[in-house]
């Protein structure tokens, strides 16, 4: 009778864990927004509790800063609107950053043990597909303070 009950619950429980999706395995999923041209470099590094902006190629001078639950919910929400497998096959909008018209910028979503890296795009034009997840990240960090 106690095997057939801590079957039950283990069934129970693994089916509840599972239907909480990214929430769960928001420990392991780190995303990296990164824009560069000559003389600048921006990176933002977002992960479940913590969100650290760096300004500088050294990274001397990096702002860590607590993140809420609130805004790591939206970016899982927004994440989990994009298909992860295509990411890196979008197409930039615009094309600036040939000319120093504007910084080369990339998303990087560490995730499951696996980097998705999207293609570069010029900094406050991405595609389309991943825009929202990139607003969201620079919102939360420190990066135009």
């Amino acid at each position: 009778m106690k095997t057939i009950t801590l079957l039950v619950l283990t069934l129970f429980l693994a089916k509840g864990c599972g239907s909480t999706g990214l929430k769960k395995e928001g420990d392991t999923i780190s995303i990296e927004y990164e824009a560069l041209t000559r003389g600048t470099y921006n990176k933002i590094i977002t992960k479940r509790d913590t969100v650290i902006t760096i300004k500088d190629r050294e990274m001397k001078n990096p702002i860590q800063r607590t993140l809420s639950t609130n805004d790591w919910n939206t970016i899982l929400k927004l994440m989990s609107e994009i298909n992860l497998e295509t990411v890196a096959d979008l197409k930039a909008p615009t094309k600036e950053r040939f000319h120093d018209g504007a910084m080369m910028a990339n998303i990087t979503v560490i995730y499951r043990d696996k980097i998705y890296k999207s293609t570069t795009f010029d900094h406050g034009h991405p595609p389309k597909e991943i825009e929202k997840l990139v607003e969201k990240i620079i919102a939360t960090s420190d990066l135009n303070k």
